[in-house]
C-alpha cells in the first residue's frame, strides 16, 4: 500500500510513474536465459537491470505456491 500512496502523490504533483510488471511463475523452464537477456537489451533495458534479473534467475531454486498448493521445485 505504501508504494501506490507514493506513486498516487507523484501522479497529483503531475510527475511521471513507469512500472514494470513481471510474472516469473511459469517462466523459469519456458525462456532461455540467453534469448530473454537478448531480448531485453533489444528493447533498450539498462544494462545494470539485466544483471539484476541473470542473477535472480542463474542457479537458483524456483517453486511456487497458490494458496496452500506448491509446484514442483526447479533448478
Amino acid at each position: 500500500m505504501h508504494i501506490l500512496d507514493k506513486w498516487t502523490k507523484l501522479l497529483d504533483e503531475g510527475r511521471h510513474v513507469d512500472v514494470i510488471y513481471t510474472d516469473f511463475e511459469q517462466a523459469f523452464d519456458k525462456v532461455p536465459l540467453k534469448r530473454l537477456l537478448s531480448k531485453l537489451r533489444s528493447y533498450g533495458v539498462r544494462e545494470d537491470l539485466i544483471k539484476w534479473i541473470k542473477g535472480f534467475l542463474v542457479h537458483r531454486r524456483h517453486q511456487v505456491r497458490v494458496n496452500s498448493e506448491y509446484s514442483t521445485l526447479c533448478l
